[in-house]
């Protein structure tokens, strides 16, 4: 049987924790990690203030300092028993990567859902260039 990419992240918002971006609004700047996982290009046009930004791509790599990211685990990503938000565009990516954290052992992974266009609806605030 073979799978679209609709079909992976129906299965993957099956098995995760999504948040509407009024639940995710209240966690800033509480100490929950909160990853874009974008491409760099796409956290520079703008990101959700205090967003750190790891590509999907390298996501499981700095889990655990793999020697395809230098050895380097990122700190957002070193606590498996913390709650961490991801956001990509418009959710696909990031329910993919909190799936991804799930498997490896992270206790409360959760998407956005929406993505930042779904945050952009909510009226909710957007670090871009200049402003940071």
């Amino acid at each position: 049987m073979t799978l679209s990419a609709h079909d992976l992240i129906a299965a993957a918002r099956a098995q995760i924790l999504e948040l509407a971006p009024h639940e995710l609004a209240p966690l800033l700047g509480s100490g929950t990690p909160i990853v874009d996982v974008r491409e760099p290009d796409e956290f520079a046009d703008g990101h959700i203030p205090g967003a750190v930004n790891i590509p999907r791509g390298l996501l499981e790599f700095e889990v655990d300092g793999h020697p395809a990211v230098a050895g380097r685990t990122a700190e957002e990503l070193s606590h498996r028993d913390r709650p961490v938000v991801l956001y990509c565009l418009s959710g696909g990516r990031s329910a993919l990567a909190a799936e991804a954290l799930k498997r490896l052992g992270f206790v409360t992974p959760m998407s956005l859902a929406g993505g930042i266009l779904g945050w952009e609806v909510a009226g909710l605030p957007v670090a871009r260039p200049g402003s940071w």
